[in-house]
């Protein structure tokens, strides 16, 4: 089993930039899929990026494509999102998700999630 938390979220200017980190407990954190997801307020959890087990793939949602970059290390069993050229629209709350089998844009399909953390853009 994997216990995850967020950190580094905050509130940053339009334009600027941003990492979030993801501490993962657990021996086995080197073998599961990550994923970032972000839900703003009324809205439905959407796919930011996932990362396979040895830091291949990655994928982004088409929103973020060019401006956020996933990326692990395995030996600090940590997962990162770099955010940059930030927008308004960005606005969310930021979850780590992990799974040892899947690998998607899928929420659903992710079995351990963290308590999120904050970012706020502002214009």
């Amino acid at each position: 089993q994997v216990q995850l938390v967020e950190s580094g979220g905050g509130l940053v200017q339009a334009g600027g930039s941003l990492t979030l980190s993801c501490l993962a407990s657990g021996r086995t954190f080197s073998s599961y899929g990550m994923g970032w997801f972000r839900q703003a307020p009324g809205k439905e959890r959407e796919f930011v990026a996932s990362i396979n087990a040895r830091g291949g793939g990655p994928f982004y949602g088409n929103s973020v494509k060019g401006r956020f970059t996933i990326s692990r290390d395995n030996a600090k069993n940590t997962v990162y999102l770099r955010m940059t050229s930030l927008k308004a629209e960005d606005t969310a709350v930021y979850y780590c998700a992990g799974d040892p089998t899947y690998l998607g844009s899928s929420s659903y399909e992710y079995d351990y999630w963290g308590q999120g953390t904050q970012v706020t853009v502002s214009s």
